[in-house]
């Protein structure tokens, strides 16, 4: 199992530039080979051609040399992908965490190690400003940004389970005011095309109109008119395209259908029966104190001010402006995972089935599903950035585990990889995820 992880992980992350190179000097070797047996030199051969038999077997020496440094190199990646792994504790996640952010060169970060049973393992590392002695601690609070989506989602599909929505509730039956003003495509979209990032939506609305709105329930409305205004990209249903619009526009059904905001509807539905406490919206920390981890840019540089401004409009909540501490933020994964074996009483089986049913393309309804062999299947999969915050999840729903990082920096892909990486083939050798 930890192999196969490599080869799909490690592997393609490290070899992949280093493979079309080899394949190259294989060929190139063969070739001279070849040529070795036709133009090898001979004493009656004129001096040119000696020099050129001669070079020939100087290329092939030197070829079997690049051989020999590529195995090499290739041995070096995946025993540095191994050895994280291999020193990686599950009941005991700090040595790894602060490896990645050593490694990585990031502000903080937290790594949490999670089952169906809760959260296993965790812990933080770092720095809340880089450039100032103030660590993270396990009670900050980490934007989630786009993996809040897979919360939206949830939420609404505790909402079909009630019968307040439908799957295949339309924007024409949810806002009969806006129907002569709709394309005939966009009256059928639906709130299930529109969280599977199928309503043929582009990716984002002008944020810039709803800076300072305050009354986010006619916002959400105004974002629907904006997407009327500018028509579909794609036909709905026909193809995916990642829309920050779609869930924007999903949340304003949402708020119809109940009478509530969105917000609240997250408070009711998500947080509170979960007992996930610190949950909240758009950025983090008191303007100007360093009480929770600051916004780092994708270079490493703390972003000009922090708090709550510091995001998205709450206008697009349900695209991405959720935060929480790691632990509660793993109190969700656990619930998803339990709820995938059919033991939630907060979300029931079919419906967690639904929210993970791919709807074309790998992407689900707030989840990415792709095949993954450590998974055993389909994988549970999404990123999230704010372009000041990063967060990522990997888990496998068959296999009962699942491995979250997050940290306080932008465009932290790497090190995200190389902590999960570290913990799945951790998790994979020891059998961890059957408990």
């Amino acid at each position: 199992m930890s192999i196969l992880y490599q080869s799909i992980h490690t592997l393609r992350r490290g070899v992949k530039r280093v493979v079309p190179f080899a394949f190259l000097g294989l060929a190139a070797l063969i070739t001279v080979r070849a040529a070795e047996h036709w133009i090898a030199p001979q004493p009656q051969w004129p001096q040119p051609l000696q020099l050129i038999g001669k070079g020939v077997n100087e290329l092939r020496v030197a070829l079997a040399a690049f051989g020999v440094v590529f195995v090499v190199c290739l041995g070096l990646i995946l025993m540095s992908g191994r050895a994280l792994a291999q020193t990686t504790d599950l009941k005991n996640l700090q040595s790894t965490i602060e490896r990645v952010v050593a490694a990585q060169k990031l502000p903080a970060a937290g790594g949490a190690f999670v089952t169906s049973n809760g959260v296993q393992s965790f812990a933080v590392a770092g720095m809340r400003k880089r450039g100032e002695q103030i660590a993270a601690t396990s009670n900050d609070l980490w934007h989630l940004g786009s993996n809040g989506k897979a919360m939206t989602a949830a939420m609404i599909a505790r909402l079909v389970e009630r019968g307040a929505m439908r799957w295949s509730q339309t924007l024409a039956e949810t806002f009969p005011e806006l129907v002569q003003e709709m394309s005939e495509p966009m009256r059928g979209i639906t709130i299930e095309q529109l969280l599977s990032h199928r309503a043929g939506l582009d990716a984002n609305f002008d944020l810039r109109r709803y800076v300072g709105r305050k009354d986010l329930n006619a916002a959400r409305v105004d974002v629907l008119k904006d997407a009327i205004r500018k028509g579909l990209s794609n036909t709905p249903g026909e193809k995916f395209l990642y829309s920050n619009w779609g869930y924007t526009i999903a949340s304003a059904m949402a708020e119809r259908a109940t009478g509530k905001t969105f917000e609240n509807l997250m408070r009711e539905e998500v947080f509170a029966p979960l007992s996930i406490k610190s949950a909240g919206f758009q950025g983090t920390g008191t303007p100007g104190k360093i009480n929770q981890p600051w916004p780092h840019t994708s270079n490493g540089k703390p972003a000009p001010e922090n708090g709550p401004d510091m995001d998205n409009v709450p206008t697009m909540a349900a695209a991405g402006t959720i935060h929480m501490t790691l632990p509660d933020y793993a109190i969700f994964i656990a619930e998803i995972l339990k709820a995938a074996q059919g033991k939630s009483v907060w979300l029931k089986r079919e419906s967690v089935e639904s929210l993970l049913q791919p709807r074309g393309d790998n992407y689900a309804l707030g989840w990415l599903v792709p095949e993954r062999g450590w998974a055993g299947g389909r994988a549970m999969h999404h990123g999230g950035d704010n372009t000041m915050n990063f967060a990522v999840v990997w888990g496998s729903p068959k296999r009962d585990f699942a491995a979250i990082f997050v940290t306080n920096q932008s465009g932290a892909n790497r090190a995200g990889d190389e902590f999960v990486t570290a913990v799945i083939t951790a998790a994979s050798q020891t059998g961890s995820e059957r408990r």
